[in-house]
């Protein structure tokens, strides 16, 4: 059975153009073969249903006469909407040849994927980002530190300055695409014929290649070493929460914008306290006679001991606040407080003197 575009968008047959593309958008971004978790054939059945769906007249030839409104059952075939190689229709955004009005597709990929727009002029290669894990202890998360990590990363050589020539020689013209930039590529596809215009391989759009090439980094204008970063983890940063230190991955090459560096902050738990969004929650543990006629004890906070008051009559489960003890608030002034939870203990076992007390206590109630 042939897929139906309104169900591969998941939109009804009178959605307008306008949630047609939304929900496309929406989509292509979720399966993008190049993201994480993307899939491939997904995205290869969702670009045919769009190339009906997104063009009015197609639209309308196809709520006429479905399927076969389309020659041989569906775009590419009869193997469904799944054959139609993406490869054939997006690259960069140019489109020639028999495909018809295809719309605002080349916008939708070069803002979703950074290709679109112009065909003419460099494209840039950015440098890899990386992602690493970086584990603080508690009080170095309420408070804040700086911590220095070592990355083996990419950097703009030294020599060349990052432009990938040997220092003194000068550029020529770039054989491949004879300075154009750009190289055209034409696919026959079940179609018709498609021409698209890609960037040089060779000289990355620039339509100059050095003539002569960096020693020591071979023309690609960066080399790799180890260099040591300083990470200041902000005061009341949580477990989970991501640090982004931009432009720190690696150099793009010949001069490329270079990634960043996510760290994802890890928190060890402490064996007495408990993070409660700014709180810090903790327990003290009394005897009956201690919660009935109160006492001070000795509370361990981020700050040091602090002594508190157990009022008399205090009942087991309540909290009480020391204010400004608590972790300070990422997005505000001010700190969160330190709640202390009473747990009251009752003996297991008794002696006869204490049995006595208890039974005395409880004639007299």
């Amino acid at each position: 059975m042939t897929p139906d575009p309104y169900e591969i968008l998941g939109v009804s047959k009178d959605a307008s153009q306008d949630d047609i593309r939304k929900a496309y958008r929406k989509l292509a971004h979720q399966y993008h073969p190049d993201k994480q978790g993307g899939n491939e054939a997904k995205f290869k059945e969702l670009n045919a249903a769009y190339q009906i769906l997104g063009n009015p007249d197609k639209r309308q030839q196809y709520d006429r006469f479905g399927a076969a409104g389309f020659g041989q059952g569906a775009p590419g075939g009869g193997g469904g909407f799944g054959t139609v190689s993406w490869e054939d229709f997006f690259r960069q955004g140019g489109f020639q040849g028999g495909f018809g009005n295809v719309g605002d597709l080349g916008d939708i990929f070069g803002d979703l994927f950074g290709f679109g727009g112009s065909r003419h002029g460099r494209q840039q290669t950015a440098g890899n980002s990386y992602e690493l894990t970086l584990t603080i202890d508690f009080p170095e998360a309420v408070f804040g530190t700086s911590k220095t990590i070592e990355l083996d990363a990419q950097h703009a050589c030294a020599r060349c300055d990052g432009t990938g020539r040997e220092p003194g020689s000068g550029l020529k013209q770039c054989s491949t695409c004879r300075g154009a930039g750009q190289v055209m590529e034409t696919r026959a596809t079940l179609l018709g014929q498609f021409q698209t215009a890609l960037v040089c391989p060779t000289c990355q759009g620039e339509g100059e290649v050095p003539a002569k090439r960096c020693t020591t980094c071979k023309g690609q204008g960066r080399e790799r070493k180890l260099k040591r970063l300083e990470v200041a983890i902000p005061a009341g940063i949580a477990d989970g929460q991501t640090l982004r230190l931009q432009g720190q991955g690696d150099a793009g090459p010949r001069g490329g914008r270079p990634g960043d560096v996510h760290i994802l902050v890890r928190v060890r738990p402490d064996p007495e306290l408990r993070r409660d969004g700014d709180d810090i929650v903790t327990r003290t543990t009394v005897s009956p006679a201690d919660a009935a006629l109160g006492i001070k004890v000795d509370v361990r906070t981020v700050d040091g001991v602090v002594a508190v008051k157990v009022p008399a009559g205090t009942q087991p489960g309540r909290r009480l606040r020391l204010k400004g003890k608590g972790v300070p608030s990422l997005r505000g002034r001010g700190r969160g407080d330190h709640l202390v939870e009473v747990v009251v203990k009752v003996p297991e076992k008794l002696s006869r003197k204490q049995k006595k007390l208890y039974e005395d206590l409880q004639d007299e109630e």
